[in-house]
């Protein structure tokens, strides 16, 4: 990765954080306020993913699989799966995507759900595999067991995250030109840049993107294909 880059990858440390949970936005309506259940309460949501699974996520530039390992990151790997099949990846903002490095998603667009799992963490996983190019992998804070829903993509080979503990758990195996399309216009969140305000996607979520970054990316679905749903079982 070019040296350019270098503090930007310093930056991701400080996405996925998991400061104080805030109160619910008073403007959110009252209709909002009562999602899926199993969003809701990221307790309920703890099976274990099988070893090898795969996932399709179409997107508002198009289609691309995923295929994931347990042992490569087992905590993170249970976690990505339940993420899966309770249907959280459902109109979720490419919200900070910065060409040649990566590109970062996973703060629900529901600002009641994004704070059920705000501090959802789970605990660390020793590094086993590298942030090569298309490698998925989670953003966390510089704290101990600081992962919950955000996520990141390699679009270039980031080896350098390696050895300040972020653990890949996975890799794009179809689509990486699709990934590589992500629109990257606004760049760096604020206030070190021009892009999304962490604090606001979190506060004010979907609202707050589509109004003032109107050109970012989506993920419509996230689907676990159901060839390896069925071949998978659960690691014991």
């Amino acid at each position: 990765m070019k040296s350019s880059l270098l503090p930007l990858a310093a930056l991701i440390l400080s996405l996925g954080a998991s400061a104080p949970v805030r109160a619910a936005d008073p403007a959110v309506p009252a209709e909002k306020a009562a999602p899926a259940a199993s969003l809701a309460d990221p307790s309920k949501l703890t099976e274990k993913a099988p070893d090898s699974f795969k996932v399709k996520f179409t997107t508002t530039k198009g289609d691309f699989t995923l295929q994931l390992s347990r042992p490569l990151s087992p905590n993170g790997a249970d976690r990505f799966y339940n993420l899966v099949k309770a249907d959280y990846f459902k109109d979720i903002a490419f919200f900070r995507v910065i060409p040649g490095f990566m590109g970062q998603f996973g703060i629900h667009g529901d600002p009641i759900i994004a704070a059920a799992w705000r501090s959802a963490n789970i605990p660390d996983d020793t590094v086993k595999g590298s942030n090569v190019r298309g490698a998925i992998t989670f953003a966390k804070s510089g704290a101990p067991n600081s992962r919950s829903t955000q996520f990141f993509i390699n679009l270039a080979d980031n080896a350098n995250l390696d050895g300040m503990g972020f653990s890949p758990f996975g890799k794009v195996v179809e689509g990486m030109d699709v990934v590589d399309k992500l629109n990257g216009e606004y760049g760096e969140g604020a206030p070190s840049g021009r892009g999304p305000n962490q604090m606001r996607v979190q506060s004010e979520g979907n609202a707050y993107l589509k109004k003032d970054f109107p050109r970012l990316d989506y993920i419509k679905t996230a689907t676990l294909l159901p060839a390896d749903a069925e071949a998978a079982k659960p690691a014991k």
